[in-house]
């Protein structure tokens, strides 16, 4: 009797844990698999791979599952970010590393605005049309053109806007579109750079105007580089790492256009910070030290609340 009751309490028991492994795979699956979507379309969380056979899901990478599932909890859901700074802050360096982990497209007008026209669209026509008349493109072209941009399968799941807006009649306008359209502006973040500090870091810039590539005379100076004999960078010898081609330096990369950009930067800005300011989606990031703490910072914004 002893004998039969104590297997029964085995068998009992085994099929109690049996039953809790399968309740316990049924929710991991359930957990998981709505994150599938954010995943296979977002760039930079990892690889998640499901195949069926039989009709039977396939085990999925634990430590894969969790870290999606901890990037969307931590940054998502959609993110609509507009980056300002200063010129020199670094927003192009760190623009693209957002781009990169959260998988979002980073949209300048300038882009957009070629792209439409290229395209031939209704709003691209229109602003062809004024540029070809040399006027300048109206703010109601611009919000369209950014519109049908934000529609794009990329922008899914959300994009930050470079350029855009600079004035506070644009964040209204840009706004009342987002409103339209079920969304809305979720983060504003501004790289601070105190302005004696960037006069150093953008006359000592150099581009690669094909690529974008951005050097410094201090920081981040071409292997090419050489000197003469007052210390200065010779021209002739400034060329690109990676294609040897020669770099150029902006026509407003000096220190007196400096300070009418300066000037209208923060004159243009702060209306639409405080514009942004009751909704507490906006950050300060103080970009005057190093680039890893300039990194994290930016990512402790990015964080919803409560993160």
């Amino acid at each position: 009797t002893f004998a039969r009751t104590a297997a029964r309490r085995v068998v009992s028991n085994a099929s109690r844990r049996a039953a809790s492994t399968l309740r316990q795979g049924e929710q991991e699956a359930r957990r998981v698999l709505p994150l599938m979507a954010a995943a296979t379309t977002v760039g930079g969380l990892g690889y998640i791979a499901l195949n069926q056979q039989d009709n039977k899901a396939q085990c999925l990478s634990n430590n894969t599952a969790e870290a999606v599932e901890e990037k969307f909890a931590t940054y998502w859901p959609r993110n609509i970010m507009i980056l300002f700074g200063p010129p020199g802050a670094g927003k192009g360096t760190h623009g693209p590393k957002i781009e990169d982990m959260l998988g979002i497209p980073q949209l300048s007008t300038g882009d957009m605005l070629r792209a439409a026209v290229a395209a031939k669209s209704e709003v691209g026509l229109k602003a062809a049309a004024v540029m070809k008349a040399g006027g300048l493109v109206s703010d109601d072209i611009v919000i369209g053109i950014i519109r049908d941009r934000i529609r794009e399968p990329d922008c899914k799941f959300g994009f930050i806007l470079d350029g855009f807006p600079r004035t506070l009649v644009q964040a209204k306008e840009l706004d009342k579109m987002l409103t339209e359209e079920g969304a809305c502006v979720t983060k504003v973040v501004e790289l601070q750079v105190p302005d004696e500090v960037l006069e150093e870091r953008i006359c000592g810039r150099w581009i690669h105007k094909k690529s974008g590539r951005s050097y410094h005379v201090k920081y981040a100076p071409p292997k090419s580089m050489k000197k003469d004999g007052e210390g200065n960078p010779i021209p002739e010898s400034m060329t690109d790492d990676e294609t040897g081609e020669a770099l150029m330096q902006r026509p407003d990369d000096t220190a007196s256009a400096l300070v009418k950009r300066l000037a209208g930067y923060h004159g243009e800005t702060v209306p639409i910070l405080k514009h942004y300011a009751p909704g507490g989606i906006v950050s300060e990031v103080n970009a005057n030290q190093g680039m890893d703490g300039v990194w994290g910072e930016v990512l402790s914004a990015l964080k919803r609340a409560g993160n």
